[in-house]
């Protein structure tokens, strides 16, 4: 895959082109976020199944790439909101992906990089004050 391709990919992401996973991840492809930890491929597919249960409208937005050798950097938006929060509330996280490719241009490790803290938690209605109150006191 191009670097072009991957990015598309990531951006038009959902439930239809999630079926494409294998000509994206190696079969043995490692993926790390805040939340999980995946070493094959069929583990990375369950993840982003669960992300579209419980997520409205999930979309990743890349904003800057940087692209050497073998390894690519994206930096994404990415908006959503979760289901299951009345009113609905519209979310943005922002973050880095650092992917190193096999040598047919697919993904072999995925690590994804954003602040829980300050782009979700923070957010919340019950944790929220007390995160703010420790970053203004540790800060």
């Amino acid at each position: 895959m191009t670097v072009d391709e991957i990015v598309r990919y990531f951006e038009t992401l959902d439930e239809v082109s999630l079926g494409a996973i294998d000509r994206v991840y190696t079969e043995d492809a490692y993926f790390k976020d805040p939340f999980n930890e995946a070493r094959r491929r069929e583990d990375i597919r369950s993840i982003y199944a669960r992300m579209f249960e419980s997520l409205l409208e999930p979309r990743f937005s890349v904003v800057n790439r940087i692209a050497e050798g073998d390894q690519l950097m994206l930096e994404w938006d990415f908006t959503f909101s979760i289901r299951r929060f009345r009113p609905r509330q519209s979310w943005r996280i922002h973050g880095a992906t650092h992917l190193r490719l096999a040598s047919d241009g697919r993904i072999r490790y995925h690590r994804d990089f954003w602040d829980t803290g300050e782009e979700l938690y923070a957010h919340l209605p019950l944790l929220g004050p007390v995160i703010r109150r420790i970053s203004r006191a540790l800060g």
